[in-house]
């Protein structure tokens, strides 16, 4: 294995003050066992409201490979990744959640791969969900299986943010700036040659997740209106059949009215229709809507962070 380069860790944080130096000591720990290789831990404070800031502060000063990033307000993940990408120096770079549902042991085993074999990526996925509410876990797992049909992008089930990417991966994925983010698809968007490592689903040490349903919901929308168009298209669909039925039951009833002189009767199957076909179209009109509100944003040119603190040691001169 060549032992050269650095090795960046981007960690985003949000309200995780009792998980910060426990992850710390875990992964100083596991890059001891890289011997010589150089380090940055850069923190990504997504506008924490505790302590998150003032340990990575504490821990900054102890430390010279610890860095930060503090935000002014709450941006989300999506936002303290990019942010934590773009300010790295490393030639390897990992992305990994603070709470160790990401095991730190893995990395000197991606290292390797990444080093010794020829994979731009190695990327972890988990193979169950143990721990987590049954009813989460089978809409996450609908999630997957929807994407990959109405997707040209390939999402690996159980996949994590958690993986050790080249300077050249990082680059490309720095190169979509767009402004609505869905990280797992950009992975899986901008390819290279990726080696999945499998392991069991581990429960946060600290702390309770930061990811309710709804905004597990939210954040599923947006993976579909970043990576796929069908959702109009089916809209579409739904009016021409609507529209060919409509022609049908037309006929059939100028038909019957001639040939039996029987006239439609009754208002509540009128009511009934006018409703299906009325919620049909607000939902095709959401869900155009939706597609709409994506291109407003984007347009917007807003950033997607703003920055109020920051200590960055590392020189960005060693990005290739």
């Amino acid at each position: 294995m060549n032992n050269s380069g650095l090795i960046s860790v981007v960690v985003p944080c949000y309200n995780e003050k009792e998980s910060i130096e426990l992850f710390y000591s875990k992964i100083i720990e596991t890059m001891k066992q890289l011997g010589g290789v150089d380090k940055e831990i850069l923190f990504v404070d997504d506008g924490s409201k505790d302590d998150t800031l003032e340990i990575i502060k504490k821990l900054s000063k102890i430390d010279k490979s610890v860095n930060y990033i503090s935000f002014s307000r709450n941006f989300g993940k999506e936002a303290a990744i990019y942010a934590g990408l773009k300010e790295t120096s490393g030639d390897y770079v990992v992305i990994m959640d603070v709470d160790l549902q990401d095991p730190p042991e893995l990395i000197p085993t991606m290292y390797k791969l990444i080093c010794d074999q020829e994979y731009d990526v190695i990327a972890t996925r988990r193979v169950n969900r143990e721990g987590e509410p049954p009813i989460r876990s089978f809409f996450a797992r609908m999630f997957y299986k929807i994407m990959n049909k109405v997707s040209d992008v390939e999402l690996v089930d159980g996949a994590r943010d958690f993986r050790m990417m080249k300077r050249q991966v990082v680059n490309a994925i720095l190169s979509l700036n767009e402004y609505n983010r869905f990280s797992k698809g950009i992975f899986g968007w901008v390819g290279f040659k990726t080696k999945w490592l499998e392991y069991e689903n581990i429960e946060r040490t600290t702390g309770e997740t930061k990811w309710s349903f709804y905004k597990l919901f939210l954040y599923s929308l947006e993976g579909i209106s970043a990576f796929s168009t069908i959702p109009l298209y089916i809209s579409s669909a739904i009016g021409l059949l609507f529209f060919i039925i409509s022609f049908f039951m037309i006929l059939f009833i100028v038909t019957k009215t001639i040939i039996y002189g029987d006239p439609v009767s009754g208002w509540p199957s009128t009511i009934v229709i006018i409703f299906l076909i009325g919620g049909i179209q607000l939902l095709s009109i959401g869900i155009l809507g939706f597609y709409l509100s994506k291109t407003y944003l984007e347009t917007k040119k807003r950033p997607l962070f703003i920055v109020k603190e920051m200590k960055k040691a590392m020189s960005a001169e060693r990005r290739s």
